[in-house]
């Protein structure tokens, strides 16, 4: 999900390209002839799975490719996605399973196309990317042991980012962008999308113990570049082997590098704990296991271990809270914006209602349990 600092400038940037405005994107900037294209689901940019015919020039080339047609404050900022590629095509050299990032026929990363609408003139900033195989961890059951392997994922994806460098990576210390975990403060001006509920009320008390306990203890926390968005959408698995218990999975591609930023490791371990907790059937239990994949890695220090809690339900918070707002911007996009409300006030108010010292001792004797080679 690539999305703006600013939630009230929604409205007016989302593409609105038609299936043959993208084909003859496709054509004359990234020189490949469409074979047939098909929208993809996004938050507010424009997503496109396109099949290109082979030629005698792309005899051994990819024949399927997404078009991420970036919103206009997005394209606003292209050193910004600028910085995004480059991560893809280092992480992509280091062994992840990121996609490959296809050059323009100018030899470029990206392409800002204009388009007039008739009252004003918009660009939007235009990427190709190959389509990576497998199918969303949302469509499978999840086991241990893979959530052990995303935690494990997530933390060599943010420990390998330590050596990457670029002369416009400060673009990535986004002050205000809402998704970044350290800004669940902001979620107060979108607290109206909620009404007088007792979801209200939750969010409520979250960022005032936010503000109190994890705000005062940035500074302690070990600082990276997070990905910040490994939900259950953005990693893509495909089965090795097939048994009469069923099959297993192995992590085949990470999608979506649109809400990277600065942050702490503290914070990409929360992300990931809380978007796996969304279609699980004992979702209390995941926590220990993606923690433990995570801290073979990286263990975190006490401090941080104290702080996973209130991270975890503050990033229900922004997801929640967000989605309420962007529905009524959105209306047309409610099933997409929503997926994770279906269950995730339900398990936000239950992580509250046991409290942080209960779930907590879920989660930490769960991931001891690999210590000593039981995993639970």
């Amino acid at each position: 999900m690539s999305r703006g600092d600013d939630l009230q400038s929604q409205a007016l940037t989302k593409p609105a390209f038609s299936e043959t405005q993208a084909s003859a994107l496709v054509e004359s900037v990234f020189g490949l002839k469409v074979s047939e294209i098909q929208p993809l689901p996004s938050y507010d940019d424009q997503n496109f799975h396109v099949y290109v015919s082979r030629t005698k020039d792309t005899t051994d080339g990819p024949t399927e490719y997404v078009l991420k047609i970036s919103n206009t404050e997005s394209s606003k900022t292209p050193e910004l996605i600028e910085v995004q590629s480059h991560i893809i095509m280092f992480l992509r050299a280091a062994g992840f399973p990121t996609a490959s990032v296809c050059r323009t026929k100018g030899d470029n990363l990206t392409s800002l196309v204009s388009i007039d609408s008739g009252s004003e003139i918009a660009s939007y900033l235009v990427r190709l990317l190959t389509y990576l195989p497998g199918r969303p961890i949302a469509e499978i059951p999840i086991s241990p042991q893979l959530l052990y392997e995303i935690g494990r994922l997530a933390g060599k994806l943010d420990k390998t980012l330590e050596k990457f460098h670029h002369p416009k990576l400060s673009c990535l210390r986004r002050e205000n962008f809402i998704w970044n975990l350290k800004n669940v403060p902001l979620l107060e001006k979108y607290l109206y999308a909620l009404g007088q509920s007792r979801n209200r009320e939750i969010v409520t008390q979250v960022i005032q113990l936010f503000k109190g306990e994890v705000l005062t203890k940035l500074g302690d926390f070990r600082e990276c570049v997070n990905h910040g968005d490994l939900n259950d959408h953005n990693i893509l698995v495909e089965a090795i082997k097939s048994a009469p218990e069923g099959a297993t999975y192995h992590v085949s591609g990470i999608l979506d590098f649109g809400d990277m930023s600065y942050g702490y490791y503290v914070f990409e371990v929360a992300i990931t704990i809380m978007y796996m907790m969304i279609e699980s059937k004992s979702p209390l239990h995941v926590g220990g296991h993606v923690l433990a994949g995570f801290e073979s890695v990286i263990p975190l220090t006490p401090v941080e271990r104290g702080a996973l809690f209130l991270l975890v339900c503050g990033r229900f918070c922004q997801s929640l809270v967000i989605a309420a707002h962007s529905c009524q911007l959105h209306p047309e996009n409610k099933e997409y914006l929503m997926i994770t409300a279906k269950t995730g006030w339900k398990h936000l108010q239950q992580m509250f209602d046991m409290g942080q010292e209960a779930v907590e001792e879920i989660w930490f004797q769960t991931a001891r349990s690999y210590d000593s080679g039981i995993a639970m």
